[in-house]
């Protein structure tokens, strides 16, 4: 186990353009539950650069500013800040926040590519369809300036979930 500052070096330490994956579960570091801790991402940030680091995030990018303007400097910075919906039409809204890219959760049984309400294009995550990928082979989620919106059909409780 280790500390925040431990991951860090750990980062600095991967050799130049390695892609990696910041949280399996759990989301960027927060003081309040609501606010990206913009200090420790930057030094996330830091570490981060000459690789491609990537992760996801639920917080509030479309009433928050604070956390829209955190996300939107770490995607300008190389360390892809995916945004989490649960719907298609979540997926536009935080689209429309244009601070990062958008991935979304679908129906278990939507193995095709889609649009959203408002005509973004939704790919499925390719290591969902394809035996022949998987997600260090794909990369797809590690590029900050994507415009297409990754989905992943749900998996557990959320299978049944609607699409808007």
């Amino acid at each position: 186990m280790y500390d925040f500052a431990g991951l860090a070096r750990l980062v600095r330490a991967l050799p130049p353009g390695t892609v990696w994956r910041h949280n399996q579960a759990g989301d960027l570091p927060t003081r309040d539950q609501r606010s990206i801790d913009l200090q420790a991402l930057k030094r996330l940030i830091a570490a981060n650069r000459g690789r491609r680091g990537y992760t996801y995030t639920h917080y509030d990018v479309v009433d928050h500013s604070h956390n829209q303007a955190c996300v939107r400097e770490a995607n300008a910075q190389g360390f892809a800040v995916n945004l989490s919906a649960d719907t298609l039409d979540e997926a536009d809204a935080l689209a429309d926040a244009n601070c990062g890219p958008v991935t979304v959760v679908v129906p278990a049984d939507q193995m095709t590519n889609t649009t959203t309400p408002a005509g973004r294009k939704v790919v499925i995550c390719p290591a969902r369809v394809r035996d022949d990928v998987n997600c260090a082979t794909c990369r797809l989620c590690a590029i900050p300036d994507r415009r297409a919106i990754i989905a992943f059909p749900a998996l557990g409780p959320a299978r049944t979930r609607k699409l808007h």
